[in-house]
């Protein structure tokens, strides 16, 4: 194993790291990351590892460069695996030869992981093929900010002018001026096409085509900084046509989720694919119960319930895992019937062997207790494994039709710990456009961490919506009204109301 891995992180995207990127963070004892690096990917990091930013933003640095490399070395000679975090490619304008030179001087062993570089990356997601048999059979790759300490430029101009390439530059916003004026000076026709691509691939991402002309006063009057790429080209006439990611319904949308981080991921994921920026603030802290003597119980006792009702994934979570504990499997449930609420919890169900047999066509009691009683519910003997503390509709319903009822407590929950900082931070910033509540605990625990009065004074600036009518029923009680409710009280169904208000707006 090397002592440090110079890892491409990519460009924004997350899902644009490589599996050896990702397997090199895991193995890592320290993890070095920039201002362009996602993260997100700080998650794949083992449990006790060191997490170190370096900044590095655009000359506003947190370490200068050889600083960072003092920095490598010395946790790589401490006996540490180094994972050095930066954003695109380390090899192509990531100085990454620099930090290898300085590793081999040292002593040290290094292995690169190449990345996804945003020359390409955001080209692409700006539906820009940097080649293409039409317009050019060649792509030049150039700094837009050449180092300070040369004496005179490397940039042979004429050659970028008289090339039938397509030039993209780098790290050179602030410079676009100089380098539109030098490439018409060297002959490049005015009128050529010009796209610049801000925060590429990322749920930021903006994208604009103009000419050599005027490209730098469109750039000024639609406010575009660093980090975006310059794509100088007749490729850049197909942005109109080829361009995917800007037509996400939800993008640069700020999307605030309130679930617990153990239920967080599947929203997220719809949310992402649609475009939006998730903003993770949990309220909810999901924790083992501290005995479980009563649930080894009810597993040595399966045969005698005729069905098992799993209301969310963390009650099949936390099921599996004594069922596991227990040296038992899928095998265990196999004389009774089941039913999932929800079609992620179906979707739990299913990883772990199980097809439900039953899932509500909505995810309300009634509609529930209507459909199991169909299936024979009445007289059965039922087990519900849920959270310690929860709504009481559901059991009350099912004894109520002739059920007998047993509410087994595999969990509980809590108020999560963080403060509400992040999300104060968040509404000053102007990043919120929707809060989003996906039960009546999230709605309560929020107003716990929140002060009613700072969302009451941004109220005008965003919109709240609650997966359905009774979350909606406990935001009243704090004086608030959803903007938006979905038809199909799901985890898509809400997701697809807030593209759908974007939409309509």
């Amino acid at each position: 194993m090397p002592n440090v891995y110079l890892i491409g992180a990519g460009p924004g995207d997350p899902g644009l790291l490589t599996l050896k990127g990702k397997k090199a963070i895991e193995s890592a004892d320290a993890v070095v990351y920039d201002y362009l690096a996602n993260p997100v990917f700080l998650k794949y990091a083992k449990p006790g590892a060191e997490i170190i930013y370096v900044g590095k933003k655009g000359g506003d640095h947190t370490l200068p460069q050889d600083k960072i490399n003092e920095l490598i070395i010395a946790k790589a000679r401490e006996g540490k695996v180094v994972a050095r975090l930066k954003g695109g490619d380390p090899y192509v304008f990531g100085r990454g030869g620099e930090e290898a030179e300085e590793l081999v001087a040292a002593g040290l062993t290094f292995e690169v992981v190449p990345g996804v570089t945003a020359g390409v990356a955001a080209a692409a997601y700006a539906g820009i093929p940097v080649t293409h048999r039409a317009f050019t059979p060649s792509v030049c790759f150039i700094t837009g900010h050449e180092d300070p300490t040369k004496e005179e430029s490397t940039h042979h101009w004429e050659s970028y002018a008289k090339s039938a390439s397509t030039l993209v530059f780098y790290m050179g916003v602030k410079n676009l001026p100089d380098i539109c004026a030098r490439l018409m000076a060297a002959g490049r026709p005015a009128d050529e096409p010009v796209a610049l691509v801000y925060r590429g691939t990322s749920c930021r991402q903006r994208s604009f085509v103009s000419t050599l002309k005027d490209a730098p006063a469109e750039a000024r009057r639609l406010k575009f900084t660093a980090p975006s790429i310059i794509i100088v080209g007749g490729v850049c006439s197909l942005r109109d046509t080829l361009g995917w990611f800007e037509r996400r319904p939800l993008l640069g949308q700020g999307v605030v989720v309130t679930r617990a981080r153990e239920q967080a991921s599947d929203f997220a994921q719809v949310l992402e694919d649609l475009g939006a920026c998730v903003l993770e603030f949990p309220t909810i802290a999901v924790k083992p119960l501290p005995d479980y003597a009563e649930v080894r119980e009810a597993v040595e006792n399966l045969r005698d319930y005729g069905w098992v009702i799993f209301t969310s994934t963390n009650g099949v979570d936390h099921f599996w895992r004594i069922l596991k504990d227990m040296g038992r499997d899928a095998r265990a449930l196999g004389g009774c019937r089941v039913a999932a609420i929800g079609p992620a919890t179906a979707d739990a169900l299913r990883e772990r062997g199980i097809e439900p047999d039953f899932v509500p066509p909505k995810y309300v009691a009634e509609s529930v207790v209507e459909g199991l009683l169909a299936l024979g519910v009445k007289g059965a003997k039922v087990l519900i494994p849920r959270a310690k503390v929860a709504r009481e509709v559901l059991p009350e319903e099912l004894a109520r039709a002739g059920a007998e009822v047993r509410v087994l407590p595999v969990y509980e929950t809590g108020l999560a710990e963080a403060g509400p900082d992040e999300f104060l931070e968040w509404l000053t910033r102007g990043d919120v456009q929707f809060v989003t509540f996906t039960s009546s605990s999230t709605v309560e625990n929020f107003f716990t961490l929140v002060p009613k009065e700072k969302l009451a004074e941004r109220r005008a600036d965003l919109k709240i919506a609650c997966i359905g009518p009774v979350t909606a029923k406990t935001l009243a009680r704090f004086g608030f009204t959803p903007d938006i409710s979905p038809e199909d009280y799901t985890i898509p169904g809400l997701a697809a109301a807030l593209a759908k208000a974007v939409e309509s707006a």
